[in-house]
Formats: structure tokens, sequence, C-alpha cells
């Protein structure tokens, strides 16, 4: 027996659209008229949104370099960047799926007891590693064959790299740390050979690097948390020994470590001045690991794609790098590094949920008409998009910065608004990020939640960049210390930079509301800015999250300004700049007014927090 399928007339079309009814609503109509017999046994049947070149789909992306890259650059890049879109989306596409798949397992003992500690990767994620090499996305940075802009190119195919890396963006952010580091210090002659092979475009003699910092006691405070001991050896050598909790990239080549130099009695010197940087090759010439023992693979909500373990060091064998005492000071250069990376791995998901987002806009058909024919559903794409354009504006202002500190043409004032920015981008692309795959996961309906559609491995590689590399109210607080330590000049830098991307669109007519907004945020933070000196330190910790925030939106709200006022800009570049523009720009002056920060405001907060818990709060 037949199920009697509902009428053309009950799906709601306008009077417009007559008999004119999309292929797709045809295929859907001609679906629900199959015997039932057979449908129950067949799937939810929707079109997979399939997007192209990457490269040559990003509108944004492509403006951007048009309008900033010399003309001869620019045309090597675009070139490029067209041959790495396409192999993107033939070749490393379909491997990220595959480490996806097969994620690292650990053995620790072989089948006759011995113990082993092997990790094994897939192929596809050994793959990967090759072609990171080959498309040289470490090297570009550092053979500079662009000048200042060799690092702004590098963070571009490492964003258009990033959603298809099936995690390997990871490794590759510790890596290019590393070479940092070492570039950092003269690149000595013991650290030569390990710089070229980590900077190499040989498959062969590419090296990856670790970053382990994170000891039992975990977070950011590596300044108390870490028990690592380096004991000397009469060769000049160090012993490491400790529990590293957290390592990222376990099967590394080499990587850098912080550890504590104990003294001929073996004390140590507690705090961050007792900190020192160290180099070390993980498995020794015969493969072996270098008097190292895993003790398991973590077990993570994301980035399953990596392997993830605690470590104990029983005698490692290890150089000291940095000058005794100075660890923090040195590793500082590959935390920038690696935040900077945060960076590009949250605007890329956002750039590939968009993407995914509205590709399925295109396809797929409900109440009657496709998604993208609904006003609400665009809207909501839409700014997602906004999020994105400015994200990514953000993102290439900062590396454009790096590319000239990297080559000596940075001013002092590109140098304190650089060190400024990182920070601030950092927290809050990550933010950024998690909000947007939510939303566009949420844009695919029930299909978002399902995992073979691979829209959940998405949502769940980003949960990581509001925590990697330090969480929101840690980069907050780091915020204030850039401010402490330049005595204040870097927030005169970041008026005076904010200003003079504001006048060029003075003869932009359509940009006058958005300029009118921004300048009345100017005066707000700088009404606040002033009145902070007469606050205490209390004051200013509380007020750091949203004074964060306030510099995130105001400095990209300044650069999307920009970027719609430049003479090549589309029409569509205004838009972006204006609804940017109509959100809160100046949440500090707000939350001030509302005596958000005041003491008994703190107080208030704890017991809010914790009516209802037992005394003192320490049991559960």
């Amino acid at each position: 027996e037949r199920c009697q399928p509902p009428s053309r007339k009950g799906i709601n079309t306008t009077a417009g659209q007559g008999q004119l009814v999309d292929a797709q609503e045809k295929r859907v109509l001609e679906d629900l008229e199959m015997p039932l017999a057979r449908r129950e046994t067949e799937t939810l049947f929707q079109e997979q949104p399939e997007t192209g070149n990457q490269y040559l789909e990003d509108a944004l992306l492509q403006s951007y370099l048009k309008m900033h890259l010399p003309p001869k650059v620019l045309e090597e890049v675009n070139r490029d960047l067209e041959r790495f879109g396409n192999r993107l989306l033939t070749q490393i596409k379909p491997l990220g799926w595959e480490c996806e798949l097969n994620p690292p397992v650990f053995r620790q003992y072989d089948a006759w007891g011995r113990r082993v500690d092997h990790i094994a990767t897939c192929l596809a994620w050994k793959r990967m590693k090759e072609i990171a090499a080959e498309e040289g996305l470490i090297a570009e940075a550092y053979e500079r064959r662009y000048s200042n802009w060799s690092r702004l190119y590098q963070a571009v195919k490492l964003y258009l790299f990033s959603s298809f890396s099936g995690g390997f963006s990871c490794p590759l952010a510790m890596t290019d740390g590393a070479a940092k580091v070492i570039e950092s210090l003269g690149t000595p002659g013991s650290l030569k050979k390990a710089f070229d092979h980590v900077t190499s475009r040989d498959p062969k003699k590419f090296w990856t690097s670790g970053q382990w910092m994170t000891e039992r006691r975990g977070g950011s405070d590596v300044a108390n948390g870490t028990e690592t001991v380096a004991r000397k050896q009469p060769d000049g050598t160090y012993r490491l020994y400790g529990f590293k909790w957290f390592t990222s990239a376990a099967d590394s080549d080499v990587t850098l470590t912080l550890a504590r130099v104990a003294d001929a009695e073996g004390q140590v010197k507690p705090g961050s001045s007792g900190l020192s940087l160290f180099f070390l090759k993980v498995r020794d010439e015969e493969g072996k690991l270098n008097s190292i023992q895993v003790q398991r693979l973590k077990d993570k909500l994301g980035t399953r794609q990596m392997a993830t373990a605690e470590l104990w060091l029983d005698g490692a064998q290890a150089e000291l790098i940095s000058a005794e005492g100075r660890g923090v000071a040195s590793i500082s250069n590959m935390l920038n590094i690696t935040r900077i990376h945060n960076i590009i791995g949250a605007v890329a998901s956002m750039r590939r949920m968009t993407s995914l987002s509205r590709e399925y806009a295109r396809r797929r058909v409900a109440f009657g008409k496709l998604l993208k024919d609904h006003p609400l559903h665009m809207q909501t794409i839409a700014r997602m998009e906004v999020q994105t354009r400015g994200a990514f504006l953000l993102l290439m202002e900062i590396v454009r910065l790096l590319g000239l500190a990297e080559t000596n043409m940075a001013s002092e004032e590109d140098q304190l608004l650089l060190r400024l920015l990182i920070p601030v981008a950092k927290l809050y692309t990550g933010k950024q990020a998690t909000a947007a795959v939510i939303e566009g996961m949420e844009s695919f309906g029930g299909q978002g939640y399902m995992e073979d559609t691979g829209l959940p491995v998405i949502v769940r590689d980003a949960l990581v960049l509001s925590i990697w590399e330090g969480t929101t109210n840690i980069l907050s607080l780091d915020v204030l210390r850039s401010l402490a330590k330049s005595q204040g000049q870097v927030m005169a830098v970041f008026f005076s930079s904010v200003q003079k991307k504001l006048e060029l669109a003075w003869s932009t007519a359509k940009l006058e509301p958005a300029v009118k907004r921004m300048r009345a945020a100017i005066d707000r933070l700088a009404q606040f800015m002033q009145g902070a000196g007469s606050r205490g330190a209390m004051t200013m910790e509380l007020a750091a999250r949203d004074f964060s925030y306030t510099l995130a939106r105001i400095y990209t709200g300044a650069l999307l300004i920009e970027h719609a006022a430049l003479p090549d800009a589309s029409s569509t570049d205004l838009s972006p700049a204006r609804r940017w523009c109509n959100q809160e720009l100046c949440p500090v002056a707000t939350e001030s007014g509302h005596g958000s920060y005041e003491a008994e405001e703190a107080l208030a907060d704890s017991a809010l927090v914790y009516e209802g818990c037992p005394a003192g709060g320490s049991r559960l």
C-alpha cells in the first residue's frame, strides 16, 4: 500500500514561483512519493555541501593580498596559493580525514613484556609531515624570500592548511616557535643542525618540535608549577628529571622544555628566576627514547588526531640553551609564535564553518525553498561572516607587524603594538571561533550533530583555542602587564594607530556612521584610562577581560573601516565595517559605569557563586 504524499499545494511557495520548482525541491518531492517499504530502509537524503578551491573562494583574502602585497610578490604568491588550494582539495583534505579516523595508539609493552612506549601514528599523519616540509609551511617564514611579507605569506598558507590538516597544525605551531627561539638566540653552533632541520623543505630532513611546559600542577603558572630538575654532567650537558603532564605532539623529533638547574648541593631556585630553557632530542640515533617514559596518551575532547601524552623524564639528556634563570624570557618568543598559530587556527575554523554553511544554504530545501532564500537564515550566516572577516583582518595585521619586526623594519611603535595585539587577538579570536563554529553547526540542523559529517570535529577542535597557550583570563592579565611594562606608552600607540586608520575613511560617506561610533568608543575608552590610574590593582584586574575585549573590538573595527575605505575595496566591504561598529565597542566603559569593578562587587561575586555551598567551599 502506498503512503499518500502531501500534495504540492501543501508546500509553501510564493505566487511568483509557480511551476518553477527548484531541481532540489523536485528531488525532495520524488523522495516523498517512494513506496513506504522502501523509504523505511533509506537514510535521510540531503545534499552534502562541497566547497572548491579555498583560496579562490575567499574573496577577502584575495582582496587583502591585492591591496597590500607588492605587484611582483603578489604575482608569485597568487600563483602558488591557487596551486596550493587545489592540493588542499585533492590530497590534503582526504589525508586530514584519515587522521581523524585513525588517531594515535599507544603500546607500552611488546609481546614479550619489554617496555617499548611506542606511539603509533597513521600513514596519513606521516604524509602530512612530508607535505608540510614540501610546502615550506615553516621554511617560508625563515627563508624570507619576500622580505617583510614572508611571515604574512606563511600565515596565509597555514590559514588555508589548518582546517584540512587533520590536527597537524599543532606540531607546526610548536616547530615554528622552536625555530623562532633558536633564531632569537643567534642560532648558536650547537643548534645550527636543529634549526636547519625544523626549517627544512626536505621531507627526509624535516623535524617537528614539541613544547613541554605543563607539569603535574597544570595551568599557566609555570613559575610555581615547574618541578623538573636539571643536573649538570661532567661533559657540560644536563640530565632532566621530572613529570610533564601535557605534551602535545608527543611523536615530535625534538622539544624545548623548562627545568630548574640544581646546584652542587642539589638545591634549586624557586619562582620564574629559577627556570632555564633546554633543548633535547626525543630519541637517540637508534630511535630509542631519550630516557623518557610515556605514561599514557591523553583522552581529549578534540584534536584527537594528535598524540598528547604524559611523560616521565628520567635522566633525559638535554642542552641548556638560555642563560641560567632566563628560561621564561627565552621561551617567550615561542609563546608569541604559538599564540599567533592559535589565532590562525581560530580564523581558519571560522572561515571553514562559514563556507560550509553558506554552501549548504544553496542546496538544502526547507519549507518549500532553499535556505538561502530564508532571510533570517542568511542574516545568521552574515553575522558569522562579519565575525570571520574581522578576525581575519586582525590576524593579517599581526603577521604584517611581525614581518616588519623580523626584517628590522619595525618602528618602536610597531613593536609595542605587536606586543599588545598578540594576547588581545589570541583571547578574542578563541572566543569568536567557539561561537562561530557552534552557530555554523546549528545552521545544518540535525545533520550538524552527526559525527560522520565532520562538522562535530570542527567544533571539538575549535574549543581548545580559548584554552591552549593561555585562557581568556590569563591573557587578559598579560594585556595589563604589557601596559605596565611600557608605562602606558602602548596605549598611546594604540590610539594613534586607530585614529590613522579612521582618517582614511573621512571621504567615504557610507562609512561615516561607523567612524562616528568608533570615535565615541575611543573617547569612552580614553576616559576610562584616565581614571584607571587612581584605581587599585583589584579594580584593573576585574576590568581586564572587558578591557581586552574593548581593545579587540575597537582595533578590529578600525581594520574593517580601513579595508572598506581603500581604493580597491568592493561595495560589499562596507557592510561588515558598518555591522561590526553597531555592537557594543567599549564594554569596559559600560561595565565601569555600572560599578562592576568595585571592591564590593568582587565580594558579591563570591557570595553569588558560593551561595548554598559548604563553608569555605572545600567540599563538592
